[in-house]
Order: C-alpha cells, then sequence, then structure tokens
C-alpha cells in the first residue's frame, strides 16, 4: 500500500485530513510546524492515535511519518 493510500484510508475511516492530523498533533504538543517536538517518542503519538482514532498501528504510523515530515 502506497504513504498515500494510507492517508486516503484514514481520512475515510476518520473524517481528517493530513492537515488536521498536524493541527491536532501541534496542538497536544507532539508536533511543531517543523515535525515531530523535540522529546517526543514515536510511541506516545502511536498510541493517542490508536486510542482516540481507533487506528491500527501501520496507520499511526503513517500520521507519525507525515507528522516527521514524509510527503509521498
Amino acid at each position: 500500500m502506497s504513504f498515500q493510500a494510507y492517508l486516503d484510508n484514514i481520512q475515510a475511516k476518520t473524517g481528517k485530513s493530513p492537515a488536521d492530523f498536524k493541527a491536532l498533533a501541534q496542538a497536544k504538543g507532539f508536533a511543531t510546524e517543523g515535525g515531530i517536538a523535540a522529546g517526543v517518542k514515536a510511541t506516545q503519538i502511536t498510541d493517542w492515535l490508536k486510542a482516540e482514532f481507533d487506528l491500527g498501528h501501520g496507520h499511526a504510523m503513517a500520521i507519525f511519518a507525515l507528522l516527521k515530515g514524509k510527503t509521498s
């Protein structure tokens, strides 16, 4: 599955766009405009996404990659 397919599936499941997840992560202090906030671990982000949005591990890692700056 391509990175974009992961993002499309996440949006279909949650109703949240990649920009929405960036904004939510920034509001929680997990991310900044430049990427992942200092000291934040992948597990913190994936645990949040799994609990709040019922994402599986692969989909949560796709959002983590998005927050790190991956674009394709």
